[in-house]
């Protein structure tokens, strides 16, 4: 097994194949700026693609926020992340917050966001990098940016257009008005709601689910997922005939398909 990497504003916990990476910068509401979180979910991400242990990674938040984005102080007084001219800056985004989509979108197991609260700005976005999302009623989301006269630069208006459709994610964009939890689910942001003491409850309950399924099926069957997105139907097809090939030659495989059989048969009278 890989050890896991050792992070700084972030604690990751491994138990029965369900890795959690708690954001805990609580005292500046997890903003991903002017910290180190934006290193730990670099970090988290490549080591979960190694370690052959993990099925499923949640991402939460401690305190009471989820993610802030970025730090807007920072931001007014040009400084940290913020800091230089036009080049200078740009860099910045390349070399700092916009590693969190790539290595998130390559991350190879489902990952589920428990959302405790506040999720702003890119913080917003964050959550539209997990595959699910389940929020605390105490949840808020807000695509925030033009309100400080800036755009969605880590790639939000990329994630949350494919999350709930053109128009729907054009609107809060361009407001940048903050929704609550249920209006979140009724736009299809969301998977489910839930009483703030039963968030993680929740959450572990469908992340211990689909940790339980065969492991590296479980890995094929989200990059199906992902590449259906962006390929033709043919070509997808092909894909799936040789991901099927390999399922079929994998231990596991005849082992699910053994305890299939076992449970089919059911008690002798």
């Amino acid at each position: 097994m890989n050890n896991p990497p050792k992070l700084i504003d972030a604690q990751l916990h491994l138990l029965d194949r369900v890795a959690t990476l708690t954001l805990d910068r609580h005292d500046v509401r997890n903003a991903l700026t002017g910290t180190h979180l934006i290193d730990d979910i670099v970090s988290t991400a490549q080591w979960v693609n190694l370690s052959e242990q993990v099925s499923v990674l949640v991402i939460t938040g401690a305190g009471s926020a989820f993610c802030a984005g970025g730090n807007i102080r920072d931001m007014a007084e040009r400084q940290g992340d913020f800091a230089g001219d036009v080049a200078e800056c740009e860099q910045r985004y390349r070399r700092g917050i916009q590693r969190i989509p790539l290595a998130l979108q390559a991350v190879e197991v489902p990952i589920i966001a428990a959302v405790n609260g506040p999720a702003i700005g890119a913080g917003f976005d964050l959550a539209n990098m997990a595959d699910i999302r389940i929020a605390s009623e105490r949840a808020k989301f807000g695509e925030t940016f033009l309100n400080l006269g800036i755009i969605p630069g880590d790639g939000g208006a990329w994630f949350m257009q494919r999350l709930i459709g053109y128009q729907q994610a054009f609107e809060l964009t361009l407001t940048g008005r903050i929704i609550d939890a249920d209006e979140a689910k009724s736009l299809g942001i969301v998977l489910n709601v839930t009483a703030p003491d039963q968030l993680m409850p929740t959450t572990m309950a469908l992340a211990s689910r689909i940790a339980s399924q065969p492991p590296k099926a479980t890995r094929l069957t989200k990059r199906l997922m992902k590449m259906a997105q962006r390929m033709e139907l043919k070509d997808f097809l092909d894909l799936c005939a040789a991901f099927q090939g390999m399922c079929h030659n994998e231990p596991e495989h005849l082992a699910a398909v053994n305890q299939m059989l076992l449970s089919m048969s059911g008690p002798k009278p």
